[in-house]
């Protein structure tokens, strides 16, 4: 697999995945409705680094991008976003994605990453959990699951 980063070319490839997992509802507090245009502004604004992995074949199988969570005093604590094709989970894509994202956050001077609201029923809680990120608190009932009902949103956090 190659991890990368990407390039406007690369929407196309994106948005396929981005649209199917943010429809679903169920792992992002996104409108499951976000057009594409709304979605690319949201992705892949300049203000955040955008990657990619591609498979052996060059496909696009997951994006990630990393971004300031704060201002100001703050801005040295990140914050992420992980997209894995649902066709291509359990390959170890979003892990190997994570893992160059924290490195990358390092380089770049962070102290730490944040994530404001992940879902408490996504499986990546438990990717979050082994790559040392500890959950800050939940606020309950926040997300409306189309399965689940009301569940949590976690804050997690990671020093880097």
């Amino acid at each position: 697999m190659l991890i990368r980063e990407a390039t406007a070319d690369d929407w196309p490839r994106i948005w396929p995945f981005w649209h199917r997992i943010v429809a679903a509802g169920e792992t992002y507090a996104w409108d499951p409705g976000t057009s594409e245009e709304e979605a690319r502004v949201l992705w892949m604004n300049p203000a955040k680094r955008v990657y990619v992995v591609e498979d052996d074949s060059g496909t696009v199988v997951a994006s990630a991008y990393l971004t300031p969570n704060y201002g100001g005093p703050a801005a040295r604590i990140a914050n992420a976003g992980f997209m894995v094709d649902p066709d291509q989970g359990g390959r170890g894509h979003g892990r190997a994605l994570a893992e160059h994202l924290l490195t990358e956050a390092r380089s770049a001077g962070y102290r730490g990453m944040v994530f404001n609201a992940v879902v408490e029923t996504n499986p990546a809680v438990k990717l979050w959990t082994s790559l040392g990120f500890t959950i800050l608190g939940t606020v309950p009932g926040a997300f409306d699951h189309p399965r689940h009902g009301r569940v949590g949103l976690h804050i997690m956090y990671r020093a880097l």
